[in-house]
Parts: C-alpha cells; sequence; structure tokens
C-alpha cells in the first residue's frame, strides 16, 4: 500500500526513480513538470511526507511572486494535475517494469511511494477425493445452496447469450468526415499527442461592476483594484465554435485565460490565442505578428481607437485598418506561426474589436472560407507555411454576418 512520505530504505530508489522519470520522452521537454517532481520528492524526504504549501510551490518553484494567490492564479494545481497524469501515463508505458512507483496523492502536494507488488505464489491444486464428496455434500447445507446458485447462474447466462444473438444490433452512428481544407490548415495541432491549449482574452479593468468598469491606464490607476475575469461575447463564442471544431476532430483541447498563463506553457504547448494584444495580454511577452501588429492612433479625431497597422504593404492594400465608429464594419488577424522553441506552434486570432475575434475563429472553422484562405498560403507537402492574413467583417446588430479575406502575407520566419 503506498504511504505519503519516504520511509529511510526507499529513499534511495525514490531518487534515482525521479531521475529516471524526469530524463525519459514523457518529461524531458517539460522543465516546469520536472522541477515540481524533483521538489514534491525532496520534500517529502526532508519533511518526513507532509503536504507542502500551494503558496510555498508557487513562489519557489513556478517564481511567482510575494502577493500571490492561489483564488486568482491556479498554476499549481494545473500544474499538479499534469505531472499526476504524466506520472499515470509513464507507468502505463515505458515504466511499466520499474520496482519503485511515485505518485501524487489527490488532495495533497506530496508523492507516495511504494515498491511494485510481486505476483502471488501460485496456489498448489486442492485434491478431491469423490468418494467422500457425496456424504460431505449431504452433511453441508451451505454446499447444497452452492450448487443449486450455480445450476442458476448457468441458466441465466444460457438466456443472456439466447437473447444477444436474438436481439437487433444498434447502429453506431457515424461521425461525418472532417473536410480535406480543415485538415490541411489544422494538421500541425491535431497531429500532436498532446491538447491544444486555447488562451483567451482577460483585460484588466478598474471602477466597480455596480458603477461602471473601465480599461486600466497604468499610468492613472496606479494602486486600484484590477478586475480581471471579464471577457468579451466575441471570445466565449469562438471557444465555442473552436470547441466544436476539435470535437470533430477528435483531438482534446485545455481552455486557459490569459492572466494565467506561464511562459513555460508557452514553450511547451501548441497554443491559439483568441483576442487581440490589448486584451489578451499575454500576447505582449511573445514574438509578435510581422505584418500585422495592433496599434494605437496617436493623433487625428479618433486618437487613442485601436487599429491593424499593414507593416509591409503590398499594391493596393491599406497601410492601416480601422472599425468604423458605429461598428458596421470590424477587422480581424489570423496568423499561424511557430512557438519560441520551434517545436510547437502558436495561431492568433484576433478582431480589432471581440465581434472580429469571434469572426477570426469562425472564420478557420469554414471549410468555404479555408478553401480561399489555403488558395493563397504557400503549402510544402501537408504542411501549411506560416502567415499572416487580414480579413473585413460585416456587422449587424453586434453580430458577424459575413467576412472577406483582403491580404495574405507569409512570413518570413
Amino acid at each position: 500500500m503506498p504511504l505519503t512520505g519516504v520511509s529511510p530504505a526507499l529513499r534511495k530508489p525514490l531518487l534515482a526513480e525521479v531521475d529516471k522519470i524526469v530524463n525519459s520522452d514523457l518529461l524531458r521537454g517539460s522543465e516546469s513538470l520536472c522541477h515540481l517532481l524533483e521538489f514534491l520528492a525532496s520534500h517529502s524526504i526532508d519533511e518526513h511526507g507532509g503536504s507542502v504549501k500551494e503558496y510555498q510551490i508557487a513562489t519557489e518553484v513556478f517564481g511567482r511572486p510575494a502577493d500571490f494567490d492561489p483564488r486568482l492564479d491556479s498554476t499549481v494545481r494545473v500544474q499538479t494535475s499534469r505531472l499526476r497524469a504524466k506520472l499515470a501515463e509513464y507507468y502505463a508505458g515505458p515504466g511499466a517494469q520499474d520496482e519503485v512507483i511515485v505518485e501524487i496523492p489527490r488532495g495533497a502536494y506530496s508523492v507516495a511511494v511504494h515498491t511494485r507488488a510481486t505476483p502471488a505464489e501460485a496456489v498448489p491444486p486442492v485434491e478431491v477425493h469423490h468418494s467422500e464428496a457425496a456424504p460431505a455434500l449431504r452433511r453441508d447445507p451451505y454446499r447444497i445452496a452452492a450448487w443449486l446458485l450455480s445450476i442458476l447462474c448457468f441458466g441465466l447466462i444460457v438466456s443472456l447469450v439466447y437473447m444477444a444473438r436474438n436481439h437487433p444490433v444498434p447502429v453506431t452512428e457515424a461521425r461525418p468526415e472532417i473536410p480535406a481544407p480543415l485538415k490541411a490548415l489544422w494538421h500541425a495541432f491535431i497531429d500532436a499527442p498532446e491538447r491544444t491549449w486555447v488562451v483567451f482574452s482577460n483585460a484588466e479593468f478598474v471602477g466597480r461592476p455596480e458603477t461602471g468598469l473601465r480599461y486600466l491606464d497604468p499610468a492613472k490607476d496606479k494602486g486600484q483594484a484590477i478586475f480581471d475575469h471579464y471577457t468579451g461575447i466575441g471570445e466565449v463564442m469562438a471557444i465555442h465554435e473552436l470547441d466544436q471544431l476539435f470535437s470533430q476532430f477528435r483531438h482534446g483541447m485545455l481552455v486557459k485565460r490569459g492572466r494565467l498563463l506561464a511562459m513555460d506553457d508557452v514553450k511547451n504547448n501548441d497554443l491559439i490565442f483568441v483576442g487581440s494584444p490589448s486584451e489578451n495580454l499575454t500576447l505582449r511577452d511573445l514574438p509578435d505578428l510581422q505584418e500585422f501588429q495592433f496599434r494605437r492612433l496617436d493623433s487625428g479625431p479618433r486618437k487613442g481607437d485601436l487599429t491593424v497597422a499593414n507593416l509591409h504593404p503590398a499594391a493596393g492594400e491599406q497601410a492601416v485598418y480601422i472599425a468604423s465608429a458605429a461598428l458596421t464594419d470590424d477587422y480581424a488577424v489570423i496568423g499561424l506561426m511557430p512557438g519560441p522553441t520551434r517545436q510547437h506552434w502558436v495561431m492568433t486570432l484576433a478582431g480589432i474589436t471581440t465581434i472580429g475575434t469571434q469572426a477570426a475563429v469562425e472564420y478557420v472553422c469554414s471549410r468555404s472560407s479555408v478553401e480561399q484562405l489555403l488558395k493563397r498560403v504557400r503549402r510544402v507537402g501537408a504542411e501549411v507555411m506560416p502567415f499572416e492574413a487580414v480579413i473585413r467583417v460585416s456587422v449587424s446588430r453586434g453580430v458577424p454576418v459575413s467576412s472577406e479575406l483582403l491580404s495574405v502575407h507569409m512570413r518570413t520566419q
């Protein structure tokens, strides 16, 4: 039976097992999970198995600041859950024959370690003397009951077999075939073994929900309470659309709000960012879009309004795209690029407003629009090369009704 904490006899085997796990293919690419496992193992040895506090893990393992609040930041819980799943995967695969097993009990930040149980010794056959069976049976009413129960079970099995043979087998409804254009665009994400992370925007607001909220102005709002648990209706609809698409692909996705995403997560996962850098603040710390960038006007009657700047306009293209004041037209950027380590992929789906963001996601989830996009991007074999595109969105009563592909630029890297 596993015990939380480590007995003296298991300390050396534990450290050797942890070393094997962190150097396995399953964890070799995730520094944060390796550090977490080593930290928990070390603590179990030094502190005789007591559970570590979430705050201690956040500050010592994940580098969170001293004002870390677990109610607002779920990093420790998420990463511990990921590590627990990785350990189960390890012992189901490369570690299936390991003599020492390391586990993380649910509800505790500690490790449990135990040795693998050895197979039970074979039980010698019991000889039955037929000459004594009948008298014993007559003397023991429990044996009579057991015989009767066996006969009843046999009859039940025969009945079930008959019913199964004569009962029509229900036909499983076949899933519709995924259109080839969608497979081509999403190839890099759906062929990956792990879930794709979908990161939605949650901007910083100040004020009070009861009296009115506004975007945080760092220059004016120092010391004010920040509300960061709001997002736009477009992002909500976009997440639903992506969930439908990934269900078609039978590929898992994990939804996370932008402010809780750590840079270590960015390095080790395929990511889809939903929302512009003005609200999806994590995008500000990532390699920027090369061709189309979100910028605010610094002059004119609409000074301060967000725009999409075309950094290298081709003939006939606008240098700046800005949503109409009445929001009957919006613009959005669709970008596909390698991640920071170039081992994963990042897709950015961002509108000037939340409506444009919804339209961008709907565009890449639609067969007809993806067909138009694929005609203008470069492909090498089955793989779509990195690109950035701009679409114009027609809006009616706060709902995107149609989108038009305006420009596609291939990225240089």
